[in-house]
């Protein structure tokens, strides 16, 4: 089954690291990425840029369009993997991976239901 690991953090945390921070947390993050595209397990995944960059649509008669993400949190979604794995257990113990990787911030663990892979490549 597939799984969506939804990767939140403080932006502004996040935004604050040198290049130097920022490049090593990807080192360690590319490690997991990497032991699991060798498995066959690794969908697509994607690092957001900042929510300064966003839009939000909102279902309004007449629809209206906002800048900046759909609400105020403390935590963004700053990224998303996505995974396939036996159950739940597993891929939480995917999620552990990258949290011990990436510190600070929480992931949200949810079952695709449907998935539709595209035809993007870059």
């Amino acid at each position: 089954m597939l799984y969506a690991i939804l990767c939140y953090h403080d932006e502004d945390f996040v935004g604050s690291w040198s290049k130097e921070q920022d490049a090593t947390v990807m080192r360690k993050l590319r490690l997991v990425q990497d032991n699991l595209a060798k498995q066959g397990r690794l969908g697509p995944a994607a690092r957001l840029l900042p929510t300064t960059a966003a839009a939000t649509l909102r279902k309004e008669e007449p629809p209206l369009v906002i800048d900046g993400p759909y609400a105020e949190t403390k935590e963004q979604l700053l990224g998303f993997y996505v995974v396939d794995c036996k159950n739940l257990d597993e891929a939480l113990d995917v999620a552990r991976d990258l949290g011990a990787a990436n510190p600070g911030g929480a992931y949200e663990i949810r079952p695709v239901g449907s998935f539709m892979p595209g035809g993007l490549s870059k």
